[in-house]
């Protein structure tokens, strides 16, 4: 499953993504859960939860339907851009 996921990420989320200045990484696929880790523009991004939730989520529960939840791991708090300053 992770390569499918990684052509996945490849062809539809990571362009979208990049156009901001971001980025994404898979981190792991555990017990039906994803975890991902933001980068570059999106860490610290203050749309980076709907970006996670309504754009990201729901394309992989789209394409594959045993991931169950889509878990971010990415350290908001830190980066160039953070949520807090």
């Amino acid at each position: 499953m992770l390569l499918e996921m990684e052509k996945l990420f490849d062809e539809q989320v990571r362009p979208a993504l990049g156009a901001h200045g971001g980025n994404v990484d898979i981190v792991d696929i555990d017990n039906d859960k994803l975890f991902l880790k933001l980068t570059g523009g999106c860490q610290g991004c203050s749309s980076s939860t709907a970006t996670l939730k309504d754009g990201i989520e729901r394309l992989v529960k789209e394409q594959f339907p045993s991931i169950k939840e889509v878990i971010d791991l990415t350290d908001h708090n830190s980066g160039d851009d953070p949520y807090f300053k």
